[in-house]
């Protein structure tokens, strides 16, 4: 039966890996701000070509805060990947 209890080399190896729960999260939230602004945008076209709603198509929140919280969202992403690690004291 193999020893269950992971080697020195193992958690050596664990703890270098890039990502971890803080980085994670991060990049979520990066993510859901990303999808929310996307889903900001959708809409604003006429039901027929002879009809024109500029209030719809060009509104605040299509025009100004879609893009301010997708491009929040990609600062969330990036600062999730460049995030260092702690060292944890062994």
């Amino acid at each position: 039966m193999k020893n269950s209890i992971p080697s020195e080399t193992q958690k050596d190896a664990i703890s270098h890996f890039g990502f971890n729960k803080d980085n994670y999260r991060l990049l979520y939230i990066g993510l859901a701000l990303n999808v929310i602004g996307f889903i900001l945008m959708i809409g604003g076209g006429a039901e027929s070509l002879d009809e024109f709603n500029a209030s719809e198509l060009f509104s605040h929140l299509r025009i100004t805060v879609a893009p301010i919280l997708i491009v929040l969202g990609y600062i969330f992403i990036l600062y999730s990947i460049m995030k260092p690690n702690k060292k944890s004291k062994v």
